[in-house]
């Protein structure tokens, strides 16, 4: 599938050119969902996103496929009910970006789970998650807990549970969505501003918009139009109309990454804050990455920090649990913020609102979606889907059967059965090629699947370099060529999450890929400076908070 800046021209003539049936505004994880989901039934699909795909909320979850463990506590039995169910879909969508990861709980003196509570709580999960035998529950006597996780507090510590929960790539999840809905002749672009909503006669009909890279104006009309901006649905709406009622309540989550030897835990594990709360510390090859926070937040979205307030939170965290450890500020590689659209309710704190999502239909017909969570995206995209299908059958009097298939349509780069076909995919590859390093391929695989085919390929066709050097060349000319790639920070912070994850590669890797993405990119010297720049800033932000 070729989808890079040297497609763009195609894309932008066909969205001037074609009328659709929807336009979407917003490139993360619920637009991408609605794309998928109605250009499978059939409808004309636009997607324009003013940044890079997913470079709102949809990139800086806590890289989890929650079953909603948590939402027993508020009794929200449907909702654990309907993440868990979802969760086994979008596993069997991708077992490779969707892994199995156990979760390790530890039970403490006058913490938020009881022992009794718990064990009946976990295996109440079990049941409405649909968790996999031999992922469902075990309860551990406080020796046990111990024995798995040694770095936590001795004296508090009463026992555990160990459950299942599922890692991702949230940016991986969501340019695959992206990329599966192409195959349904969706027209998605990146970098593309909706500045205007059209209207005629009080209903809208279209957007105009602005192209960042030609710096051009175009219009693309179409029947209905979808705001699934997340935190900046409040502001879309508030271009046509006045916002009443219902509103977004929106909070800020932060994690931080250390080195895996400042937080060596053998487990992710799920553990008590004084305040009530609970934080994840999860290990990811070489480092921990520690989260998240849930604090109101005012402003703009994209303008969210990690300030000293939020480390300060999670190191008091970590030193509470974890009291051999003494975390420092200057432990501390990365870090990225993240901002929650959450749907306000009256007289709740930001950590007991529902995480349920709601469709709003303004007076011109425009639809906004807002709420929910990364494990509901194909839920929330099928309730626009099925709206936008309702009307037009009332419109035309028409009714056409048109299920929805994202259930069960696999994500590029899947061709497992389960994620015992990944484990030994990698190993056949590690045996094919034991030119690279172990650890690539198995990087490569967990965020591509069967297309690090293409990218081995790639880099056995480049010459003369080292092994990692060849991987590095061909991962970057993938990215180009097959994900819209348009930027440094489009590279390193989402297509790879190496600002997050391996920071220090950046300095490593720079001096390669920037002549590669100057010559496809045709970028000039100015453009060059800028792009150093911008990645600069966006490493300082991520390392520094003051």
């Amino acid at each position: 599938m070729s989808f890079s800046a040297q497609d763009r021209p195609q894309i932008i003539k066909s969205l001037e050119k074609e009328y659709y049936d929807i336009i979407i505004i917003g490139g993360g994880i619920t637009g991408a969902g609605i794309a998928l989901d109605a250009a499978s039934r059939g409808l004309k699909v636009a997607l324009v996103e003013k940044g890079d795909f997913a470079s709102g909320t949809s990139s800086k979850s806590t890289k989890l496929i929650h079953g909603g463990l948590r939402y027993l506590k508020q009794l929200e039995f449907s909702l654990v009910r309907e993440v868990g169910k979802e969760r086994a879909i979008v596993h069997h969508l991708a077992p490779h970006l969707v892994r199995p990861e156990k979760m390790l709980l530890p039970l403490i003196t006058n913490g938020n789970y009881g022992h009794i509570m718990t064990s009946v709580g976990l295996m109440v999960y079990d049941v409405l998650a649909n968790v996999d035998k031999e992922d469902q529950r075990k309860m551990l006597s406080k020796e046990e807990t111990m024995e798995l996780e040694p770095l936590l507090k001795d004296d508090v510590v009463e026992g555990g549970g160990l459950y299942a929960e599922y890692q991702t790539d949230d940016f991986r999840l969501v340019i695959e969505v992206i990329k599966a809905s192409m195959q349904y002749n969706a027209h998605p672009i990146n970098y593309m501003e909706v500045e205007e909503i059209l209207e005629k006669g009080g209903m809208a009909y279209g957007v105009q918009c602005k192209d960042k890279v030609s710096n051009r104006s175009i219009e693309i009309l179409g029947d209905y139009i979808i705001n699934a901006t997340g935190p900046w649905v409040d502001l879309v709406r508030s271009k046509i109309e006045k916002i009443g009622g219902k509103s977004l309540h929106l909070t800020k989550g932060v994690h931080i990454v250390v080195p895996h030897e400042k937080l060596p835990v053998k487990h992710s594990v799920y553990f008590d804050v004084s305040d009530g709360r609970m934080i994840f510390a999860i290990p990811k090859n070489d480092i921990t990455y520690i989260g998240t926070t849930d604090t109101e937040y005012i402003g703009d979205p994209g303008d969210a920090q990690v300030n000293q307030k939020d480390v300060d939170y999670i190191l008091d965290a970590v030193d509470h649990m974890f009291p051999s450890i003494h975390l420092k500020k200057s432990d501390i590689v990365s870090s990225w913020a993240g901002i929650r659209p959450l749907i306000a309710e009256e007289g709740k704190s930001a950590s007991e609102i529902s995480r349920k999502d709601e469709l709003f239909v303004a007076d011109n017909g425009m639809m906004s979606i807002a709420g929910g969570k990364l494990t509901g995206y194909r839920q929330m995209a099928k309730k626009v889907v099925v709206a936008v299908l309702e009307k037009k059958e009332k419109k035309s009097g028409i009714k056409k059967k048109r299920k929805c298939q994202t259930k069960r349509i696999p994500l590029p780069g899947n061709e497992f059965k389960d994620y015992t076909e990944v484990k030994k995919y990698k190993s056949e590859l590690k045996k094919n090629n034991t030119s690279f390093d172990p650890s690539t391929i198995d990087y490569l695989v967990d965020i591509y699947g069967t297309q690090t085919n293409e990218i081995i390929k790639s880099a056995n066709e480049i010459g003369g370099d080292q092994p990692a050097l060849r991987l590095l060349k061909a991962e970057v000319n993938f990215s180009l060529e097959n994900e819209m790639a348009m930027t440094l920070l489009d590279f390193y912070e989402r297509r790879t999450g190496r600002i997050f994850f391996k920071i220090q590669s950046i300095n490593e890797t720079l001096e390669e890929v920037l002549p590669i993405m100057t010559k496809f990119l045709g970028w000039s010297e100015s453009r060059v400076e800028e792009e150093l720049k911008q990645l600069n800033d966006e490493v300082k932000l991520a390392t520094n908070f003051e």
